[in-house]
Order: structure tokens, then C-alpha cells, then sequence
């Protein structure tokens, strides 16, 4: 964790005489003006504390403070000047987002206290960070994990569609990619409160009670119930809770929403999903997209168009079918086809990237009953 501290001032005396004050407590890099200082914040970072003259050519404080931010959100900001009118600390406060405003001359012993609580609170910006991505990591992966195991076919499907956020990520440069590919890895989550019979009814196409139509309805809403738990996730959670509402407002959940009030995320996942199951039932891609424009009400369309003007994206080389043994199935890789037990039950669907817990489910299936082989995977082309 970084705890060096960049003094940015047009006054090279004053520059020296920090570096004179403050070297034996702290580590200082210092720059002329706001252009040097970004420079310095760039080549020379991270730093944890910033602290800028207002009255700077080029440049002033508050314009630097600004690019900071931007830059370097952890970063604490500090605002020095000879100008303490209110205007002033209001602006740098406001548009900087400065930690502390401070008025020349500084005494030393006060700029050395100051600058210990601007460590301090940037120990603990990244210590409360830190903490927020290993809860929200942890959580995700025990989720997906879970996931894995419960429902292979519901775990390959959130991953395809992970997949085709990225082939058509051009068509949503302008929303937030990390939300859209969470929820389309979580967007099936909710199957795995579904009971084990009421999932082989729905594999086999046979006919269900309303009951169970109604279990499944309800497979967003159980789903955002679970995700909406963990920190900084209810964006996720609103758009899996509404991945099968329809742009005309019918379908699930029920009630008024409709139209531009549906996530802009569930809008996506909904026309991705419908193309990923008839791309699966065997229409190629031109005609799948034609028979969702046929549809009136269910899709956005504005999105709709924005995914058909960018379909035309190059195919990824096509990759071969690798033979392997149970024992040579290592993390990352993708199945080329079913992995079935000696008795013919599918275990891990085709399309799905092998996990840590796959490869133990793996095994310990085929240390009971065995696993049928070769194991087909995808792997790169070899030249000829």
C-alpha cells in the first residue's frame, strides 16, 4: 500500500522548504504545476496523499484536484492556498473532493498532523475496499460454485451468455460491462432451489402442473433474493429479478413496469438469452435475430438493432475436439461435449468451462461408478 505524498505547487521555494520540513517523517515527490503533477501521478504512482496549491498557471488547484479524482479515487486530496474566502474551499471541496483545506502559511507541525490523518484515511479507503472485493469476489465465486454443482446446464448457460456479452460488447460500450457479465453469470441462480424432479419434468418436456409453472416464474425473483444480500450488488439483483420482463411490460414480475423503466441490463440479457436458444435449436444467427425483430412488445428496440448491427462481428476460429482422460481435465478448460456418468447421466454439460469443483465432482464420480471416455475439450488448432 502506497504511502508516498505528492506536494504539487508553481512556488519552488515553497517546494523546497517542504522537502526540507518533511522528508525525515515522509516520503515526498513534489511538481511544479498541475501538467507535471499528472505526469508525476502517472509515471510515479500511486500516491496516498496529493496535496495542491489553488493559485497554479496552466492549471489551477481545484482543475488538478478534479483529474485526481479521476485518475486516482483512493488517492486523498488536500487543498493549499493563500486565498481562504469561502467561494474558494467550497469549490475545492465540492468539484476537488478534497480531504482537508488548508490556508499558507502552514506550520510545520500542523502540515506534519495533517498529513498523518491523510494517510490514515487513505489506509482506510483501501483497507474498506480491500474488504468490499474479497467479500464480493468470495461471494460470487461461492454462488457460481454453487451454481456448478446444483444445475451444470443452468451454470453453462450463464456462462454462453457471459460469451455473448463480449461478441457484442460494441453494442453496449455505454452501460456498465462488470454489472452485464455478473448478471448474466448469476442470472440462473435462482435454479438451485428448484427441486431435483421438477428440473428432470422440465429437461424432459413434460407436461407441468400450474404449480410448477409458477416455481419457475419465480426463478428471477428467488434469484435476486439471494444476490441482493451482497455488498454492492443491487444493481445485479434488479437486473436478474427482471430478465424475462417484456419491453411492452407483460411477463415477469408482474405489475406496472415496462419500456425504459426494465434495467437496461435485463433488456439486454432478455433478447441474448431468446438469441441463444434458437441459435441452440439450430437457426443460424442471421435468422434468429430476424424471427426477434418478427416480435412486437418483447425486446427494446433500440438494443435490438444494436445487437443486429453488430452480428456481423468475425466468428472465432473454430477450435478442435481434444481427447482426454478424466485424470488430464484441468481449470479453464471448455467440454466439447457431455460429460456422462458409465450410465449415461449427463454430469457436465457441453460449453461449460471446467472448474475447481467440477474437476472434484468429476472425480469423485468416477472413483464410484466411473465416467464414460474420452472426454472431449475445445483446444487451439494445430498448423499443419
Amino acid at each position: 500500500m502506497s504511502q508516498k505524498i505528492l506536494f504539487v505547487d508553481d512556488d519552488l521555494n515553497i517546494l523546497q522548504a517542504f522537502q526540507r520540513q518533511l522528508r525525515k517523517h515522509f516520503t515526498l515527490d513534489t511538481a511544479p504545476g498541475g501538467r507535471e503533477g499528472l505526469e508525476m501521478l502517472a509515471e510515479h504512482g500511486p500516491y496516498a496523499v496529493v496535496v495542491a496549491d489553488m493559485r497554479m498557471p496552466e492549471m489551477d488547484g481545484i482543475e488538478f484536484l478534479i483529474q485526481v479524482a479521476e485518475k486516482a479515487p483512493d488517492t486523498v486530496r488536500m487543498m493549499l492556498t493563500g486565498n481562504a474566502d469561502q467561494q474558494t474551499a467550497a469549490e475545492a471541496v465540492n468539484k476537488g473532493q478534497v480531504f482537508q483545506f488548508l490556508t499558507k502559511p502552514c506550520p510545520p507541525e500542523s502540515l506534519r498532523q495533517v498529513l498523518e490523518n491523510g494517510l490514515n484515511q487513505h489506509r482506510l479507503i483501501r483497507a474498506e475496499k480491500e474488504l468490499l472485493e474479497n467479500t464480493l469476489n468470495g461471494s460470487i465465486r461461492v454462488l457460481t460454485d454453487i451454481l456448478s454443482m446444483v444445475d451444470t446446464q443452468a451454470f453453462g448457460r450463464g456462462q454462453k451468455l457471459k460469451e455473448y456479452l463480449k461478441t457484442f460488447a460494441d453494442s453496449f460500450q455505454a452501460y456498465d460491462t462488470w454489472e452485464l457479465e455478473l448478471a448474466a453469470m448469476l442470472s440462473p441462480i435462482g435454479y438451485v432451489t428448484i427441486p431435483a424432479e421438477l428440473m428432470l419434468k422440465v429437461r424432459s418436456d413434460s407436461v407441468l402442473s400450474s404449480a410448477e409453472k409458477d416455481i419457475l416464474a419465480r426463478v428471477p425473483e428467488v434469484g435476486s433474493r439471494l444476490i441482493e444480500s451482497i455488498p454492492r450488488l443491487d444493481k445485479v439483483a434488479r437486473i436478474v429479478h427482471y430478465q424475462n420482463k417484456n419491453y411492452d411490460g407483460s411477463g415477469f414480475p408482474p405489475g406496472s413496469v415496462k419500456g425504459e423503466e426494465i434495467p437496461i441490463g435485463s433488456r439486454i440479457l432478455k433478447i441474448l438469452v431468446d438469441l441463444i436458444r434458437y441459435e441452440d435449436q439450430g437457426l443460424p444467427r442471421f435468422k434468429a435475430l430476424g424471427k426477434l425483430q418478427s416480435f412486437e412488445g418483447l425486446y427494446d428496440p433500440d438494443v435490438l438493432k444494436s445487437i443486429v448491427a453488430n452480428s456481423d462481428v468475425p466468428e472465432v476460429v473454430t477450435k478442435e475436439r481434444l481427447p482426454i482422460e478424466v485424470h488430464e481435465l484441468r481449470i479453464s478448460d471448455i467440454l466439447a461435449s457431455d460429460i456422462e456418468t458409465s450410465e449415461g447421466l449427463r454430469l457436465v454439460g457441453a460449453g461449460t468451462t471446467i472448474t475447481q469443483l467440477t474437476i472434484e465432482q468429476v472425480h469423485n464420480f468416477n472413483r464410484i461408478g466411473g465416467i464414460k471416455t474420452p472426454i472431449f475439450v475445445l483446444a487451439e488448432p494445430t498448423n499443419a
